[in-house]
């Protein structure tokens, strides 16, 4: 399990300037409670919502999340000229050319914390990094990267040691450590390769496949979604998961609903089966699609990632959603959900605290800016209450990152 506590993001799609989002919690006492923890001398929450216009740079804060596991779990496979997945602000003078930067900070087992992050464009890595802190030490460098070579720490990192001429410019030098084995290197690859999931609210299709073999295999994470469609009240009672094969040895995984038949009284008088993908509406596929990726995270201790949450969702829905991250009954293993939303209803529903939001808007240069709600500073110097009527507020406009819209005469 490693958590999240910051992510920066520099000069790629709409974030001009560095800008950094955290999942650290404020000295605040705001409920709900549950949803920070402590692990030894770091603290960190559960849930974290990121609001904004259309078009202000919210997804592409995820798509930066995503940008960055790709590049790590796939530059290890690049040939020596091919170019990187270059994607930088270009609507100031000279960002063009300039490096795509990314980091971040996660907590590891024993109160470990890492560091990691690098600049790239479309053809080299231009810098890379990785920190370590171990249990109440000081944050040690493991290896740097610069336009002068690579530096690494013989006694930390022994593991690169000589691994420094065989990287070529295009390469991440951690994912070639450990690609070659390095003990380290691997478990900071793990972070990217299973420690958080980026998903889309909005186009889920594809995500059914884990939800339907977690059905499937009857796993854990199936009867937890199961409970989790009843709490709902879908209709079904029920899920089934069957395999077949085509003439052609091609297997696929049919999923069918249970039902209830009533009689004239009302009363469950039989079973009917329905085929889920026919049948069920298209509010409760994307439940399903969601599903496997929610549950894994949460029976895992993983980071979700998810872009436009509440899209074909009823607002409770979404609120039992954000209410299973935020309890420790549901949560035991303190997995986290940061997710974008246009969903106003959250603010005043006293299931985020004012450190778990955060905005995106575009400045007058077409720039992303990333703040939280514990950044605002009201035009009569005091700072928003966490007993205000944060909705309302917002919808006013007091916290920005709403559109401005042409008055219709």
């Amino acid at each position: 399990m490693a958590t999240l506590l910051q992510f920066t993001v520099g000069n790629y799609r709409s974030f001009n300037q560095e800008r950094t989002f955290s999942m650290v919690p404020g000295s605040i006492q705001d409920n709900p409670k549950e949803c920070v923890v402590a692990e030894g001398r770091y603290k960190y929450l559960t849930a974290a919502a990121v609001y904004g216009a259309n078009s202000s740079g919210k997804s592409n804060l995820v798509m930066a999340l995503g940008a960055m596991k790709n590049m790590v779990l796939s530059s290890v496979k690049l040939n020596d000229h091919d170019l990187l997945s270059y994607d930088p602000f270009l609507l100031a003078e000279n960002t063009g050319s300039q490096p795509t930067h990314f980091e971040v900070v996660y907590l590891d087992a024993d109160e470990t914390r890492v560091r990691y992050g690098f600049d790239y464009n479309l053809r080299q890595i231009v810098s890379e990094w990785l920190f370590i802190s171990k249990k109440n030490k000081k944050e040690q460098p493991y290896f740097v990267r610069d336009e002068e070579g690579i530096g690494v720490d013989e006694m930390f990192f022994a593991e690169g040691v000589g691994l420094e001429e065989r990287t070529n410019d295009n390469r991440l030098f951690l994912s070639l450590v450990a690609q070659l084995g390095g003990a380290i290197s691997k478990t900071v690859l793990d972070f990217f390769n299973s420690g958080y999931k980026v998903i889309s609210g909005l186009n889920s299709q594809g995500y059914e496949g884990l939800t339907e073999r977690q059905f499937l295999n009857e796993e854990v994470e199936s009867v937890d979604a199961l409970q989790f469609f009843k709490d709902l009240q879908l209709g079904f009672i029920d899920i089934e998961a069957m395999e077949r094969e085509t003439e052609k040895g091609m297997k696929f995984i049919d999923v069918f609903t249970m039902h209830n038949v009533y009689d004239n009284d009302g009363v469950i008088a039989g079973k009917q089966r329905f085929r889920f993908d026919y049948c069920e509406s298209q509010g409760t596929q994307k439940l399903f699609e969601l599903a496997g990726p929610l549950f894994e995270a949460l029976r895992h201790g993983r980071l979700l990632v998810m872009d436009e949450l509440d899209a074909k969702m009823h607002p409770l829905i979404s609120q039992h959603i954000i209410k299973l991250f935020s309890n420790e009954k549901t949560n035991p293993h303190h997995a986290q959900l940061l997710f974008t939303t246009h969903d106003t209803n959250l603010l005043s529903s006293h299931l985020l605290r004012r450190d778990q939001i955060w905005f995106t808007e575009k400045d007058k240069t077409e720039s992303t800016d990333l703040y939280s709600l514990m950044h605002i500073v009201l035009p009569d110097g005091s700072k928003p209450r966490g007993d205000g009527n944060l909705e309302r507020n917002y919808i006013k406009g007091r916290y920005g990152a709403v559109p401005y819209l042409r008055i219709i005469e």
